[in-house]
């Protein structure tokens, strides 16, 4: 008889919960790990990526340490890039249609993705497949079939699709055929572990429906909550400019984190890294405790996540020159030079702003300004109509990590 390849089934769902949002039905997914027990089998992990996204940061890794864990405990993790569903574009927490992408695009966006998640799961085990392999062999009799399956009530039924109807916005037909694309990801390789965040719940579900249909055990649904970005306010999106990425410098990921709130700190330990169950309930005793300041917390995160995506010593660079900049109001070792026109004896701090790329419209750069982010050879610039000479070399200082040295 094999030995075997996994942990007690009470072992594996403590792991399994953590963090973990929602499980539907759990008492599945506890019968699903019993019989992989018994059977000395892997249960099949599913996660889906949009390659119309491929730079990740903290928020994707959520999900993508959720699929590494149950590849730590012997299961099968199973990527999909949806390269096919790419192109219709994941309508999901969406008011409008997201626009749809080439075939080229998403294959170039994948592989990108995949390079990056490479540095959360472990590549030699995790499986890769693209949903064209059997999405694009569909004809259009297996698609009739298939949306006979589901109807446009329950369709309906999905937050995104009842705001947008009720608010009279249009709704593509392609759009519903979304889920059920994905839908048939889940048939195509018998999952019986689907991995999403909170707002793939519907879609997930879908899939199950439509295993049933096909009559393959359905999948068990399991959700993980969407992380808040550095704002404290919206979930984290390079579109709110409130994202850490994981493969940004080590100077930004730590500068970037140290930034979040102090009601975030357990959060960030929970989700995003993976210090054990004992060393969280440490750091939650920690923030209840008046004696010790949070920003200690938050040092240790900010090295802890540069030391996952980068190493040791990126992280203790990254904190070297953090205090260095902040803490002793120093000009960091390296910085970018910029020539300047040597015509150019003056020029609007607004218009050199915008010329060494600091910011992307005038708008940014007079806010930057008028909030006192903007200093010029350590002296701070809050006119916006301020003329500024330009000398045989200047340090040029905008927000709070920005350097730049203006040479002639």
């Amino acid at each position: 008889m094999n030995k075997t390849l996994f942990p007690p089934v009470n072992v594996q769902m403590d792991l399994i919960k953590r963090g973990t949002f929602e499980i539907i039905p759990e008492e599945d997914l506890v019968h699903k790990l019993e019989n992989s027990l018994k059977e000395n089998k892997p249960l099949n992990i599913k996660l889906g990526c949009d390659p119309s996204r491929p730079d990740l940061h903290i928020g994707h890794s959520v999900v993508l340490r959720k699929l590494a864990q149950f590849q730590s405990l012997g299961h099968q993790a199973i990527l999909i890039i949806g390269d096919f569903t790419g192109m219709i574009g994941d309508p999901s927490g969406r008011n409008v249609t997201r626009p749809a992408l080439s075939l080229e695009e998403t294959r170039i966006n994948g592989q990108s993705y995949l390079e990056q998640a490479s540095k959360i799961l472990n590549r030699e085990k995790t499986k890769i497949v693209y949903n064209s392999e059997w999405l694009g062999k569909m004809s259009f009799e297996d698609v009739i079939k298939l949306s006979s399956k589901y109807t446009v009530a329950r369709m309906i039924e999905r937050d995104d699709f009842t705001k947008r109807f009720k608010a009279g916005e249009p709704i593509s037909i392609h759009e519903f055929l979304y889920p059920l694309a994905q839908a048939m990801d889940s048939v195509a390789i018998k999952s019986d572990v689907e991995l999403g965040g909170t707002d793939q719940k519907f879609n997930l579900l879908v899939g199950r429906d439509i295993q049933r249909e096909f009559g393959i055990e359905p999948q068990v649904i399991l959700t993980m909550p969407l992380i808040v970005g550095t704002d404290g306010v919206e979930k984290m999106s390079k579109s709110y400019n409130n994202y850490i990425g994981i493969s940004e410098p080590a100077k930004e990921i730590y500068g970037k984190t140290l930034s979040i709130p102090d009601s975030l700190i357990y959060n960030y330990y929970e989700l995003a890294t993976d210090i054990s169950n004992e060393e969280l309930k440490n750091i939650r005793k920690q923030l209840n405790d008046e004696k010790v300041n949070p920003r200690d917390l938050k040092r240790r995160l900010a090295r802890t996540l540069v030391e996952m995506y980068q190493s040791e010593q990126a992280a203790k660079e990254a904190e070297e020159e953090f205090d260095r900049i902040f803490i002793k109001k120093e000009v960091p070792d390296e910085i970018p030079e910029f020539k300047i026109n040597k015509s150019i004896n003056e020029i609007n701090i607004l218009d050199l702003i915008m010329e060494v790329n600091f910011a992307p419209s005038k708008g940014e750069a007079r806010r930057l300004v008028t909030q006192g982010g903007v200093t010029l050879d350590g002296e701070k610039i809050e006119d916006i109509n301020r003329l500024v000479k330009i000398n045989q070399e200047s340090i040029l200082k905008v927000g709070k990590r920005k350097f730049v040295k203006l040479v002639r």
